[in-house]
Order: C-alpha cells, then structure tokens, then sequence
C-alpha cells in the first residue's frame, strides 16, 4: 500500500532476467482514525516478524514487471511517489482496494470459484502462493523461511491445502517412507 516507485528496482527492458525486486519497508494496515495516535486512517507498522528497521526484499514475477514498467509510463511517476495512490496523490482507501479487488476477481474467475472463499481477499493470495510452493516440491523450510513464518506455522496454515496427488512428490514421499 505504500511501496513507493524507488522502492522498486526494475531490470533494464532488454535484460534477459526480467524478475523485478520490491523492497518493503513497513506494513501500513489501514485501522481507522479513532485508533491512531495522529488520528490518520493508517498506521505505519514494522514488518511482520522483522526487527525494528528490517526491509524485505521480494521477488517480482516478469509479468508483474511488465506491468509496473507500464504503470510507471502511463502514469508519469517520479521515484518518490506512491506506486497507487489517491487523487491527492495519498495513500488509498481500503474500499478502494477491495471494490477493485472484488472487481478483478469477478473478471478472471468462473462463477464457482468466485462465490468460493478463493482469493476473497487480496492477502488470501499469500496462503495460495505459500500452498503453491510447497505443492511444487519446494521445501517447507525454505518456504517458511521466504514467508518469514516458522515451519510450523507455515503447515499449520497450508497443510489441508497441499496436494495429495498419486505423481510427484506424494510418490516420492511415499517411496521414501516404506518399510525395507
């Protein structure tokens, strides 16, 4: 929400790694004026299980860098300025973010899927990707570790989503597991 155009290192168009970089900063959870000390509508936070100060650095897919390339031309924006901002060139509105939300998953998912818990809203997408990761073979060390949770946390999030397939993983689990 407030990512900032220089927080975003962006690889040169003509680069064959095109996988862009945004630096995080700091959480900014909109919570309502009447529970801010300056009575602002957001609240600045520290990143969730980072120190004081601690960034994180996460990796943008080459379609996400397609499309901030062309956000950053189509909207004319300087370095210092929010990535998506207001009118007033301020943070947005959290009914902003959820109408169009909503609206973007009306557009690409069939009707099922839509009125289904899936992506309802835009941080479910976290938990998908996390499920997604593990579902590949990734280790869940190395998951919980790019999603700054414990492994325990991390399964106890995604467990009943991982995959049981016959193939892949599941296969190879199982052959590992069997009794010589």
């Amino acid at each position: 929400m407030a990512m900032r155009v220089a927080d975003v290192t962006l690889p040169e168009s003509d680069a064959d790694d095109q996988w862009c970089e945004l630096l995080i900063h700091t959480a900014t959870p909109e919570v309502g004026k009447q529970c801010t000390g300056p009575g602002e509508i957001h609240e600045p936070r520290e990143l969730k299980g980072c120190a004081e100060g601690e960034t994180r650095t996460v990796l943008g897919h080459p379609a996400l860098t397609r499309i901030l390339r062309q956000h950053i031309a189509d909207e004319q924006l300087r370095p210092g300025d929010l990535f998506f901002q207001d009118e007033n060139g301020g943070l947005l509105a959290g009914s902003v973010i959820r109408r169009a939300w909503r609206s973007a998953r009306r557009a690409v998912l069939a009707p099922h899927m839509f009125d289904s818990p899936t992506g309802r809203c835009a941080y479910d997408d976290r938990n998908t990707r996390l499920t997604k990761w593990l579902n590949d073979g990734i280790p869940p060390v190395r998951v919980a570790e790019w999603a700054r949770n414990s492994v325990v946390v991390l399964l106890s999030t995604c467990a009943r989503c991982i995959e049981r397939a016959a193939a892949g993983p599941e296969t190879a689990a199982r052959s590992r597991g069997r009794p010589t």
